[in-house]
Protein backbone atom coordinates (compact mmCIF):
# COMPACT_ATOMS: atom_id res chain seq x y z
CA UNK A 1 0.00 0.00 0.00
CA UNK A 2 2.52 2.57 -1.20
CA UNK A 3 1.85 6.12 -0.02
CA UNK A 4 0.29 5.07 3.28
CA UNK A 5 1.05 7.26 6.29
CA UNK A 6 2.91 5.46 9.10
CA UNK A 7 3.70 6.89 12.53
CA UNK A 8 6.80 5.56 14.33
CA UNK A 9 6.74 6.03 18.12
CA UNK A 10 10.12 5.18 19.76
CA UNK A 11 12.38 7.02 22.24
CA UNK A 12 15.61 5.68 20.69
CA UNK A 13 16.76 7.95 17.82
CA UNK A 14 18.72 5.15 16.09
CA UNK A 15 15.63 2.95 15.98
CA UNK A 16 13.53 5.79 14.63
CA UNK A 17 16.08 6.54 11.84
CA UNK A 18 16.31 2.89 10.85
CA UNK A 19 12.53 2.51 10.62
CA UNK A 20 11.95 5.81 8.81
CA UNK A 21 14.63 5.03 6.22
CA UNK A 22 13.33 1.51 5.65
CA UNK A 23 9.72 2.63 5.24
CA UNK A 24 10.53 5.68 3.11
CA UNK A 25 12.60 3.64 0.66
CA UNK A 26 9.63 1.34 0.20
CA UNK A 27 7.27 4.19 -0.66
CA UNK A 28 5.62 4.94 2.69
CA UNK A 29 5.01 8.44 4.04
CA UNK A 30 6.50 8.37 7.53
CA UNK A 31 6.40 10.55 10.63
CA UNK A 32 8.02 10.04 14.03
CA UNK A 33 7.47 10.73 17.72
CA UNK A 34 10.13 10.30 20.43
CA UNK A 35 7.75 9.78 23.39
CA UNK A 36 4.37 8.31 24.19
CA UNK A 37 2.76 11.72 24.78
CA UNK A 38 4.09 13.09 21.49
CA UNK A 39 2.88 9.96 19.74
CA UNK A 40 -0.68 10.53 21.01
CA UNK A 41 -0.65 14.17 19.85
CA UNK A 42 0.66 13.33 16.36
CA UNK A 43 -1.75 10.44 15.95
CA UNK A 44 -4.70 12.72 16.74
CA UNK A 45 -3.51 15.50 14.41
CA UNK A 46 -1.99 13.54 11.51
CA UNK A 47 -4.47 10.61 11.23
CA UNK A 48 -1.88 7.93 10.26
CA UNK A 49 -2.91 4.71 8.50
CA UNK A 50 -0.78 2.57 10.84
CA UNK A 51 1.35 3.02 13.99
CA UNK A 52 4.62 1.24 14.92
CA UNK A 53 4.79 1.48 18.70
CA UNK A 54 7.65 0.82 21.12
CA UNK A 55 6.83 -0.33 24.65
CA UNK A 56 9.63 0.88 26.92
CA UNK A 57 9.43 4.70 26.93
CA UNK A 58 10.07 7.16 29.79
CA UNK A 59 6.78 9.12 29.99
CA UNK A 60 4.10 6.72 28.82
CA UNK A 61 4.86 3.13 27.94
CA UNK A 62 3.48 1.61 24.75
CA UNK A 63 0.69 -0.23 26.55
CA UNK A 64 -0.68 3.03 28.03
CA UNK A 65 -0.36 4.76 24.66
CA UNK A 66 -2.30 1.98 22.91
CA UNK A 67 -5.07 2.07 25.51
CA UNK A 68 -5.51 5.82 25.00
CA UNK A 69 -5.45 5.46 21.22
CA UNK A 70 -8.28 2.93 21.39
CA UNK A 71 -10.25 5.09 23.80
CA UNK A 72 -10.15 8.05 21.38
CA UNK A 73 -12.82 7.91 18.66
CA UNK A 74 -10.47 9.66 16.21
CA UNK A 75 -7.73 7.01 16.53
CA UNK A 76 -9.72 3.98 17.63
CA UNK A 77 -9.53 2.19 14.28
CA UNK A 78 -5.85 2.87 13.47
CA UNK A 79 -3.89 -0.46 13.44
CA UNK A 80 -1.13 -0.62 16.08
CA UNK A 81 1.90 -2.95 15.64
CA UNK A 82 4.02 -3.30 18.77
CA UNK A 83 7.75 -3.23 17.98
CA UNK A 84 9.75 -3.94 21.16
CA UNK A 85 12.57 -5.87 22.77
CA UNK A 86 10.17 -7.53 25.26
CA UNK A 87 9.93 -11.25 24.52
CA UNK A 88 7.66 -12.43 27.36
CA UNK A 89 4.45 -14.17 26.37
CA UNK A 90 2.45 -12.17 28.94
CA UNK A 91 3.59 -8.93 27.28
CA UNK A 92 2.39 -10.21 23.92
CA UNK A 93 -0.98 -11.26 25.38
CA UNK A 94 -1.41 -7.85 27.01
CA UNK A 95 -0.61 -6.10 23.74
CA UNK A 96 -3.30 -8.01 21.86
CA UNK A 97 -5.80 -7.64 24.72
CA UNK A 98 -5.67 -3.83 24.60
CA UNK A 99 -6.16 -3.61 20.84
CA UNK A 100 -2.82 -4.25 19.10
CA UNK A 101 -3.03 -6.05 15.74
CA UNK A 102 0.54 -7.50 15.77
CA UNK A 103 3.65 -7.91 17.94
CA UNK A 104 7.18 -7.93 16.51
CA UNK A 105 10.31 -8.27 18.67
CA UNK A 106 13.65 -6.53 18.20
CA UNK A 107 15.94 -7.18 16.49
CA UNK A 108 13.67 -7.74 13.50
CA UNK A 109 14.12 -8.77 9.89
CA UNK A 110 13.32 -5.81 7.56
CA UNK A 111 11.51 -8.07 5.09
CA UNK A 112 9.32 -9.50 7.86
CA UNK A 113 8.47 -6.03 9.16
CA UNK A 114 7.54 -4.80 5.68
CA UNK A 115 5.39 -7.89 5.06
CA UNK A 116 3.47 -7.40 8.31
CA UNK A 117 3.02 -3.70 7.64
CA UNK A 118 1.68 -4.42 4.12
CA UNK A 119 -0.65 -7.11 5.45
CA UNK A 120 -2.25 -4.93 8.11
CA UNK A 121 -2.55 -1.96 5.79
CA UNK A 122 -4.33 -4.18 3.26
CA UNK A 123 -6.64 -5.50 5.98
CA UNK A 124 -7.36 -1.97 7.12
CA UNK A 125 -8.11 -0.87 3.56
CA UNK A 126 -10.48 -3.83 3.12
CA UNK A 127 -12.18 -3.01 6.43
CA UNK A 128 -12.71 0.63 5.43
CA UNK A 129 -14.15 -0.42 2.07
CA UNK A 130 -16.46 -2.94 3.76
CA UNK A 131 -17.68 -0.35 6.28
CA UNK A 132 -18.37 2.11 3.46
CA UNK A 133 -20.26 -0.55 1.55
CA UNK A 134 -22.26 -1.48 4.65
CA UNK A 135 -23.10 2.19 5.25
CA UNK A 136 -24.34 2.52 1.68
CA UNK A 137 -26.39 -0.65 2.03
CA UNK A 138 -27.91 0.56 5.31
CA UNK A 139 -28.82 3.88 3.69
CA UNK A 140 -30.36 2.08 0.72
CA UNK A 141 -32.30 -0.28 3.00
CA UNK A 142 -33.63 2.64 5.07
CA UNK A 143 -34.59 4.54 1.92
CA UNK A 144 -36.29 1.42 0.56
CA UNK A 145 -38.15 0.84 3.81
CA UNK A 146 -39.28 4.45 3.90
CA UNK A 147 -40.42 4.30 0.28
CA UNK A 148 -42.29 1.04 0.86
CA UNK A 149 -43.96 2.44 3.96
CA UNK A 150 -45.06 5.57 2.09
CA UNK A 151 -46.21 3.50 -0.87
CA UNK A 152 -48.16 1.30 1.55
CA UNK A 153 -49.87 4.37 2.96
CA UNK A 154 -50.63 5.65 -0.53
CA UNK A 155 -51.90 2.24 -1.64
CA UNK A 156 -54.09 2.11 1.43
CA UNK A 157 -55.43 5.55 0.54
CA UNK A 158 -56.11 4.46 -3.04
CA UNK A 159 -57.72 1.24 -1.86
CA UNK A 160 -60.08 2.88 0.62
CA UNK A 161 -60.18 6.50 -0.33
CA UNK A 162 -61.95 6.56 -3.67
CA UNK A 163 -65.38 5.86 -2.17
CA UNK A 164 -65.76 9.58 -1.48
CA UNK A 165 -63.25 11.06 -3.89
CA UNK A 166 -65.66 13.93 -4.68
CA UNK A 167 -67.88 15.63 -2.16
CA UNK A 168 -71.49 15.34 -3.35
CA UNK A 169 -74.20 17.78 -2.40
CA UNK A 170 -75.44 21.37 -2.45
CA UNK A 171 -77.16 21.64 0.93
CA UNK A 172 -76.50 24.98 2.72
CA UNK A 173 -74.91 23.24 5.72
CA UNK A 174 -72.50 21.41 3.38
CA UNK A 175 -71.69 24.59 1.44
CA UNK A 176 -70.88 26.40 4.68
CA UNK A 177 -68.56 23.55 5.69
CA UNK A 178 -66.78 23.60 2.32
CA UNK A 179 -66.26 27.36 2.61
CA UNK A 180 -64.57 26.87 6.00
CA UNK A 181 -62.55 23.98 4.58
CA UNK A 182 -61.25 26.14 1.72
CA UNK A 183 -60.15 28.83 4.16
CA UNK A 184 -58.16 26.52 6.44
CA UNK A 185 -56.75 24.17 3.79
CA UNK A 186 -54.08 26.64 2.63
CA UNK A 187 -52.72 27.02 6.18
CA UNK A 188 -50.75 24.60 8.36
CA UNK A 189 -53.20 24.94 11.25
CA UNK A 190 -54.39 21.86 13.11
CA UNK A 191 -57.93 20.86 12.15
CA UNK A 192 -60.39 18.93 14.32
CA UNK A 193 -63.18 17.31 12.29
CA UNK A 194 -66.29 16.51 14.30
CA UNK A 195 -69.35 14.56 13.25
CA UNK A 196 -71.43 11.45 13.74
CA UNK A 197 -70.33 8.02 12.58
CA UNK A 198 -70.60 7.54 8.85
CA UNK A 199 -70.64 11.22 7.83
CA UNK A 200 -67.42 10.90 5.82
CA UNK A 201 -64.95 12.73 8.07
CA UNK A 202 -62.01 11.08 6.29
CA UNK A 203 -63.27 12.50 2.99
CA UNK A 204 -63.00 16.02 4.35
CA UNK A 205 -59.54 15.34 5.80
CA UNK A 206 -58.39 14.24 2.35
CA UNK A 207 -59.97 17.33 0.80
CA UNK A 208 -57.97 19.55 3.19
CA UNK A 209 -54.75 17.73 2.29
CA UNK A 210 -55.44 17.87 -1.46
CA UNK A 211 -56.05 21.62 -1.30
CA UNK A 212 -52.99 22.40 0.82
CA UNK A 213 -49.38 23.15 -0.06
CA UNK A 214 -48.58 19.66 1.29
CA UNK A 215 -50.55 17.82 -1.39
CA UNK A 216 -47.28 16.57 -2.93
CA UNK A 217 -46.46 14.78 0.35
CA UNK A 218 -48.15 11.73 1.84
CA UNK A 219 -51.46 11.64 3.66
CA UNK A 220 -50.79 9.13 6.43
CA UNK A 221 -53.84 7.79 8.26
CA UNK A 222 -54.04 6.24 11.72
CA UNK A 223 -57.19 4.71 13.22
CA UNK A 224 -56.65 5.43 16.91
CA UNK A 225 -59.51 3.15 17.92
CA UNK A 226 -57.74 0.16 16.33
CA UNK A 227 -54.36 0.79 18.01
CA UNK A 228 -53.54 -1.54 20.92
CA UNK A 229 -52.13 0.43 23.85
CA UNK A 230 -48.85 -1.46 23.81
CA UNK A 231 -48.26 -0.63 20.13
CA UNK A 232 -49.31 3.03 20.21
CA UNK A 233 -45.79 4.45 20.57
CA UNK A 234 -44.28 2.08 18.01
CA UNK A 235 -46.99 2.87 15.47
CA UNK A 236 -46.78 6.64 15.81
CA UNK A 237 -43.10 7.16 16.66
CA UNK A 238 -41.40 4.03 15.26
CA UNK A 239 -38.92 1.75 16.99
CA UNK A 240 -35.30 0.65 16.80
CA UNK A 241 -34.22 -2.90 16.11
CA UNK A 242 -34.33 -4.92 19.33
CA UNK A 243 -36.43 -2.34 21.20
CA UNK A 244 -38.82 -5.12 22.26
CA UNK A 245 -39.59 -8.73 21.50
CA UNK A 246 -40.42 -9.02 17.81
CA UNK A 247 -38.67 -5.80 16.78
CA UNK A 248 -36.40 -7.51 14.26
CA UNK A 249 -35.64 -4.34 12.32
CA UNK A 250 -35.87 -0.59 12.61
CA UNK A 251 -39.28 0.83 11.77
CA UNK A 252 -40.29 4.40 11.01
CA UNK A 253 -43.41 5.66 12.75
CA UNK A 254 -46.36 7.47 11.22
CA UNK A 255 -45.11 10.89 12.34
CA UNK A 256 -41.85 10.24 10.49
CA UNK A 257 -43.63 8.96 7.39
CA UNK A 258 -45.92 12.01 7.33
CA UNK A 259 -43.01 14.48 7.48
CA UNK A 260 -43.73 17.16 4.89
CA UNK A 261 -47.28 15.87 4.45
CA UNK A 262 -50.38 15.38 6.59
CA UNK A 263 -51.05 13.02 9.51
CA UNK A 264 -54.74 12.12 9.95
CA UNK A 265 -55.60 10.74 13.39
CA UNK A 266 -59.09 9.26 13.09
CA UNK A 267 -61.17 8.38 16.17
CA UNK A 268 -58.82 10.39 18.38
CA UNK A 269 -61.41 10.41 21.13
CA UNK A 270 -60.66 6.72 21.74
CA UNK A 271 -57.07 7.29 22.93
CA UNK A 272 -56.20 6.39 26.51
CA UNK A 273 -54.99 9.12 28.88
CA UNK A 274 -51.47 7.68 28.72
CA UNK A 275 -51.44 7.84 24.93
CA UNK A 276 -52.90 11.35 25.04
CA UNK A 277 -49.96 12.54 27.18
CA UNK A 278 -47.41 11.13 24.75
CA UNK A 279 -49.19 12.63 21.75
CA UNK A 280 -49.40 16.03 23.46
CA UNK A 281 -45.65 16.11 24.00
CA UNK A 282 -45.01 15.60 20.27
CA UNK A 283 -47.54 18.26 19.30
CA UNK A 284 -45.99 20.76 21.72
CA UNK A 285 -42.32 20.08 21.08
CA UNK A 286 -42.53 18.92 17.42
CA UNK A 287 -39.99 16.22 18.28
CA UNK A 288 -39.92 12.60 19.44
CA UNK A 289 -37.70 9.52 19.81
CA UNK A 290 -38.27 6.09 18.37
CA UNK A 291 -39.03 3.38 20.92
CA UNK A 292 -35.68 2.04 22.12
CA UNK A 293 -33.79 4.95 20.55
CA UNK A 294 -32.01 7.99 21.98
CA UNK A 295 -31.79 10.20 18.89
CA UNK A 296 -34.31 13.05 18.85
CA UNK A 297 -36.25 13.34 15.59
CA UNK A 298 -38.25 16.35 14.43
CA UNK A 299 -41.61 16.27 12.70
CA UNK A 300 -43.03 18.77 10.25
CA UNK A 301 -46.30 16.96 9.61
CA UNK A 302 -49.61 18.80 9.59
CA UNK A 303 -52.14 17.27 11.97
CA UNK A 304 -55.80 16.62 11.22
CA UNK A 305 -57.83 14.79 13.86
CA UNK A 306 -61.37 13.45 13.74
CA UNK A 307 -63.85 12.05 16.24
CA UNK A 308 -67.51 11.24 16.66
CA UNK A 309 -67.20 11.84 20.39
CA UNK A 310 -68.10 15.00 22.28
CA UNK A 311 -64.56 15.83 23.43
CA UNK A 312 -65.68 18.67 25.67
CA UNK A 313 -67.96 16.25 27.49
CA UNK A 314 -65.07 13.79 27.81
CA UNK A 315 -62.88 16.58 29.20
CA UNK A 316 -65.54 17.38 31.79
CA UNK A 317 -65.66 13.69 32.79
CA UNK A 318 -61.87 13.50 33.07
CA UNK A 319 -61.53 11.05 30.16
CA UNK A 320 -59.72 13.47 27.86
CA UNK A 321 -56.86 15.84 28.66
CA UNK A 322 -57.97 19.49 28.43
CA UNK A 323 -54.52 20.63 27.23
CA UNK A 324 -54.65 18.13 24.34
CA UNK A 325 -58.21 19.20 23.53
CA UNK A 326 -57.16 22.85 23.27
CA UNK A 327 -54.13 21.86 21.18
CA UNK A 328 -56.41 19.98 18.74
CA UNK A 329 -59.32 22.40 18.74
CA UNK A 330 -57.53 25.11 16.73
CA UNK A 331 -59.95 25.02 13.79
CA UNK A 332 -62.96 22.74 14.38
CA UNK A 333 -65.09 21.63 11.42
CA UNK A 334 -68.43 19.93 12.05
CA UNK A 335 -69.68 17.60 9.31
CA UNK A 336 -73.50 17.75 9.20
CA UNK A 337 -75.41 14.47 9.54
CA UNK A 338 -77.29 13.23 6.49
CA UNK A 339 -80.70 14.05 8.03
CA UNK A 340 -79.59 17.72 8.09
CA UNK A 341 -78.92 17.69 4.32
CA UNK A 342 -81.79 15.60 2.97
CA UNK A 343 -81.79 17.54 -0.30
CA UNK A 344 -78.45 15.84 -1.12
CA UNK A 345 -79.87 12.32 -0.80
CA UNK A 346 -80.95 11.94 -4.49
CA UNK A 347 -77.48 12.95 -5.74
CA UNK A 348 -75.80 10.61 -3.25
CA UNK A 349 -78.10 7.74 -4.26
CA UNK A 350 -77.20 8.32 -7.92
CA UNK A 351 -73.48 8.33 -7.09
CA UNK A 352 -73.67 5.13 -5.03
CA UNK A 353 -75.90 3.41 -7.58
CA UNK A 354 -73.36 4.09 -10.36
CA UNK A 355 -70.61 2.69 -8.17
CA UNK A 356 -72.61 -0.41 -7.21
CA UNK A 357 -73.61 -1.01 -10.84
CA UNK A 358 -69.93 -1.06 -11.88
CA UNK A 359 -69.08 -3.35 -8.99
CA UNK A 360 -71.92 -5.78 -9.72
CA UNK A 361 -71.77 -5.61 -13.52
CA UNK A 362 -75.40 -4.53 -13.72
CA UNK A 363 -77.15 -1.70 -15.60
CA UNK A 364 -79.76 0.62 -14.09
CA UNK A 365 -81.85 3.26 -15.79
CA UNK A 366 -82.63 5.12 -12.60
CA UNK A 367 -84.17 4.94 -9.14
CA UNK A 368 -87.75 3.96 -8.36
CA UNK A 369 -89.75 6.89 -6.87
CA UNK A 370 -90.67 4.72 -3.88
CA UNK A 371 -87.00 4.26 -3.03
CA UNK A 372 -86.31 8.00 -3.03
CA UNK A 373 -89.52 8.67 -1.07
CA UNK A 374 -88.47 6.29 1.68
CA UNK A 375 -84.86 7.52 1.61
CA UNK A 376 -85.95 11.15 2.01
CA UNK A 377 -88.22 10.27 4.96
CA UNK A 378 -85.68 8.13 6.84
CA UNK A 379 -83.38 9.69 9.47
CA UNK A 380 -80.22 7.68 8.55
CA UNK A 381 -78.57 7.14 11.95
CA UNK A 382 -75.60 5.62 10.10
CA UNK A 383 -75.45 8.64 7.77
CA UNK A 384 -73.76 8.51 4.35
CA UNK A 385 -72.11 5.16 5.04
CA UNK A 386 -75.47 3.59 5.85
CA UNK A 387 -77.01 5.09 2.70
CA UNK A 388 -74.25 3.60 0.55
CA UNK A 389 -74.76 0.17 2.11
CA UNK A 390 -78.52 0.33 1.57
CA UNK A 391 -78.07 1.34 -2.09
CA UNK A 392 -75.66 -1.54 -2.69
CA UNK A 393 -78.03 -3.99 -0.99
CA UNK A 394 -80.94 -2.75 -3.09
CA UNK A 395 -78.83 -2.95 -6.24
CA UNK A 396 -78.09 -6.60 -5.50
CA UNK A 397 -81.76 -7.44 -4.90
CA UNK A 398 -83.37 -5.31 -7.66
CA UNK A 399 -84.44 -7.34 -10.70
CA UNK A 400 -85.49 -4.59 -13.08
CA UNK A 401 -83.89 -1.53 -14.62
CA UNK A 402 -84.84 0.67 -11.64
CA UNK A 403 -83.37 0.62 -8.15
CA UNK A 404 -86.18 -0.69 -5.98
CA UNK A 405 -86.76 -0.52 -2.25
CA UNK A 406 -87.63 -4.15 -1.57
CA UNK A 407 -88.02 -3.80 2.20
CA UNK A 408 -88.60 -1.00 4.70
CA UNK A 409 -85.45 1.06 5.23
CA UNK A 410 -85.66 0.92 8.99
CA UNK A 411 -85.37 -2.87 8.87
CA UNK A 412 -82.72 -2.97 6.17
CA UNK A 413 -80.40 -0.54 7.88
CA UNK A 414 -80.51 -1.47 11.56
CA UNK A 415 -79.13 -4.97 11.18
CA UNK A 416 -81.86 -6.80 13.13
CA UNK A 417 -81.16 -10.37 14.08
CA UNK A 418 -82.77 -13.26 12.20
CA UNK A 419 -85.23 -14.04 14.97
CA UNK A 420 -86.67 -10.51 14.86
CA UNK A 421 -89.70 -10.42 12.51
CA UNK A 422 -89.41 -8.09 9.52
CA UNK A 423 -92.13 -5.43 9.34
CA UNK A 424 -94.86 -6.36 6.88
CA UNK A 425 -97.07 -4.17 4.77
CA UNK A 426 -100.29 -3.06 6.50
CA UNK A 427 -103.64 -2.85 4.82
CA UNK A 428 -104.81 0.60 3.82
CA UNK A 429 -107.60 0.44 6.37
CA UNK A 430 -105.13 0.05 9.24
CA UNK A 431 -103.54 3.09 10.88
CA UNK A 432 -99.98 3.52 9.59
CA UNK A 433 -97.25 4.22 12.13
CA UNK A 434 -94.69 6.91 11.43
CA UNK A 435 -91.08 5.92 10.76
CA UNK A 436 -90.09 7.47 14.07
CA UNK A 437 -92.66 5.31 15.90
CA UNK A 438 -91.36 2.18 14.16
CA UNK A 439 -87.77 3.12 14.97
CA UNK A 440 -88.68 3.83 18.61
CA UNK A 441 -90.33 0.44 19.01
CA UNK A 442 -87.49 -1.36 17.27
CA UNK A 443 -84.82 0.24 19.47
CA UNK A 444 -86.86 -0.39 22.62
CA UNK A 445 -87.27 -4.06 21.61
CA UNK A 446 -83.50 -4.42 21.13
CA UNK A 447 -82.83 -2.77 24.50
CA UNK A 448 -85.30 -5.01 26.30
CA UNK A 449 -83.73 -8.13 24.75
CA UNK A 450 -80.27 -7.01 25.94
CA UNK A 451 -81.61 -5.94 29.36
CA UNK A 452 -80.81 -2.31 28.46
CA UNK A 453 -77.10 -3.00 27.96
CA UNK A 454 -75.90 -0.63 25.23
CA UNK A 455 -72.20 -1.42 24.66
CA UNK A 456 -70.20 -4.65 24.38
CA UNK A 457 -70.59 -7.99 22.68
CA UNK A 458 -74.08 -8.47 24.15
CA UNK A 459 -75.22 -4.86 23.86
CA UNK A 460 -78.07 -3.36 21.87
CA UNK A 461 -75.71 -1.23 19.74
CA UNK A 462 -74.07 -4.33 18.28
CA UNK A 463 -77.45 -5.98 17.69
CA UNK A 464 -78.68 -2.90 15.85
CA UNK A 465 -75.44 -2.46 13.91
CA UNK A 466 -74.78 1.11 15.07
CA UNK A 467 -72.15 2.90 17.17
CA UNK A 468 -73.02 3.11 20.90
CA UNK A 469 -72.83 6.92 20.78
CA UNK A 470 -75.23 6.93 17.81
CA UNK A 471 -77.67 4.70 19.71
CA UNK A 472 -77.57 7.00 22.75
CA UNK A 473 -78.26 9.97 20.47
CA UNK A 474 -81.28 8.24 18.92
CA UNK A 475 -82.55 7.31 22.40
CA UNK A 476 -82.39 10.95 23.47
CA UNK A 477 -84.11 12.10 20.28
CA UNK A 478 -86.86 9.49 20.55
CA UNK A 479 -87.35 9.93 24.30
CA UNK A 480 -86.37 6.35 25.14
CA UNK A 481 -85.39 5.92 28.81
CA UNK A 482 -84.58 2.84 30.86
CA UNK A 483 -87.54 2.03 33.13
CA UNK A 484 -86.86 2.45 36.83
Amino acid sequence: MSGARILVVDDTPANVKLLVDLLSVNGFDTMAASSGGEGLDRAAKESPDLILLDVMMPDLDGFAVCERLKANEATHDVPVIFLTALHETLDKLRAFAIGGVDYLTKPFEPAELLARVETHLALRRAQVALEAQNARLRAEIEAHQRSRAIVHCLEDEIRTGHDFRDIVGQAPSLMQLLDQLARVASTDSTVLILGETGTGKELFARAIHDRSSRRGGPLVKVNCAALPRELFESELFGHEKGAFTGATQQRRGRFELADGGTLFLDEIGELSLEAQAKLLRVLQEQEFERVGGSRTLHTHARLIAATNRDLQERVDRGDFRPDLFYRLNVFPLTVPPLRARRADIPALVARFLAKSARKLGKTFDGVAPAFLERAMAYDWPGNVRELENVVERAAILSRGALLEALQPLEAASTGVRAEAPMPTATPATTAVKTLLDVEREHIRLALERTRWVIEGDHGAALALGVNPSTLRGRMRKLGIRKPR
